[in-house]
């Protein structure tokens, strides 16, 4: 599996294993190195589509996802960051701002990360790419609604 990952460069999860994720970081290094193996860094949007199926977002979360990375990296905001980190934070902003309501926890569970990690991204997106007006539209849109049911 993991060299499978290697030549597809695709990302390899260690919750399919019970080996430590450090473990395969370092056998995977290893392996790269002595087949002098050329791989580009995972970027977060390698991330999106199997974070989204898992979670059951929709198409057009998984869009916005995409667009909000777009915006994230033009904002040189995903360097130094982990790619699972920020993917995660861009799916829960896209999730709220398209209704689909899903939980920190549950999308740190799925990206493999902490809630304290999608905090710490979400907040990051929310100042760095001027969304906090956008979610606050959407709650107030929601509200106003549940509102008109009663």
């Amino acid at each position: 599996m993991l060299v499978e990952a290697i030549i597809s460069q695709e990302p390899y999860s260690s919750n399919a294993s019970d080996v430590e994720r450090k473990e395969i970081g370092r056998t995977y290094r290893f392996i790269v190195r002595k087949m002098g193996i050329k791989s580009t860094p995972s970027s977060p949007k390698d991330y999106i589509s199997r974070f989204a199926n898992v979670l059951h977002l929709s198409p057009k979360t998984q869009n916005e996802a995409i667009k909000i990375l777009g915006k994230a990296e033009n904002s040189e905001l995903t360097s130094g960051r982990g790619p699972a980190g920020i993917a995660a934070a861009a799916l829960y902003v896209a999730a709220l701002l398209n209704d689909e309501k899903k939980t920190q926890r549950e999308v740190a569970d799925v990206a493999g990360i902490t809630e304290v990690t999608i905090r710490n991204r979400y907040k990051e997106l929310l100042d760095r790419l001027d969304l906090e007006d956008k979610i606050k539209i959407k709650e107030a849109e929601n509200k106003a609604e549940k509102e008109k049911k009663k």
